[in-house]
């Protein structure tokens, strides 16, 4: 299994980084846009819908709200109220992480809350990296938010392998340790110092700031990977797809990356970076 993740991730990651490096925004929000759809193709299996009309119209929906959300991506106002949504809900998730199975019975559905979950996961995420794409020095800004959780979960898998003894969130995925998340966040410090410092050319209290930041994106990235584990686990789903060998479904690839943009793109904007 690590080798065929391996495999894809190689093969997978050079083209993701000429696309974000070479395309405009318009491009890159259109190609968000198609992976954000298969991902919410997704949720509604986790939403439980049976029918494939009913799944179809839920990822019109979720189209129509990418779609708004592009049209209107420089009012201020709309971006605003969107991070805070996003940040907002990702906090709730985490009570509902630490609360688990509390809230999510087994039987109970709960469609529309999810359908309004859906929407919380998936419009923040899309409206964030199209403004980081956006913004002087965009693509890079992206690329390094990618790196910094691809450090954070690179971390996470050895630091847990090697000393992992305490369960994270334990009633949600038994996998995860303590040990894992303190791993992943020192290599994602590091990566978000030497960043700062030689990429983004930072001086010494505006990078120890960044770092903070860097630290709470991850923080929240893992937010996002446990959230989406609680919901398959609802579901009695192992993967939200297999679009990707060895990963799953854009959920599955992607749950880190929905709740670590608006965190990430916020925190730039409070800081003025």
């Amino acid at each position: 299994m690590l080798m065929q993740r391996v495999i894809t991730a190689l093969v997978l990651i050079p083209p993701v980084i000429a696309a974000i490096w070479l395309f405009s925004t318009a491009v890159i929000a259109s190609v968000l846009a198609a992976f954000f759809l298969i991902g919410a193709w997704e949720w509604s299996q986790l939403m439980r819908l049976k029918e494939p009309l009913s799944r179809a119209l839920y990822v019109a929906a979720i189209g129509a709200l990418l779609v708004i959300l592009y049209g209107l991506r420089d009012e201020p106002d709309l971006m605003v109220f969107t991070l805070v949504l996003a940040m907002a809900w990702w906090l709730l998730a985490l009570v509902w992480i630490i609360r688990y199975p509390a809230g999510l019975h087994e039987g109970d559905s709960r469609q529309g809350l999810k359908a309004v979950i859906g929407f919380a996961l998936l419009g923040p995420a899309f409206l964030a990296l199209t403004l980081l794409h956006a913004r002087e020095q965009g693509p890079l800004w992206i690329l390094f938010l990618l790196v910094l959780i691809w450090a954070a979960d690179t971390g996470a898998y050895f630091s847990g392998r090697s000393f992992g003894k305490h369960k994270l969130a334990l009633r949600v995925s038994p996998g995860k340790t303590w040990e894992g998340a303190a791993g992943g966040l020192l290599l994602s410090a590091v990566v978000a110092a030497l960043g700062g410092h030689y990429l983004f050319q930072l001086e010494l209290l505006p990078l120890f700031f960044f770092v903070v930041l860097c630290a709470g994106v991850v923080v929240f990235s893992i937010v996002g990977d446990l959230t989406e584990s609680m919901f398959k686990r609802h579901a009695g789903v192992k993967d939200s797809g297999t679009l990707f060998p060895g990963h799953g479904g854009v959920l599955d690839r992607l749950d880190s990356l929905f709740a670590a943009a608006p965190l990430f793109l916020a925190g730039l904007i409070l800081l003025g970076i």
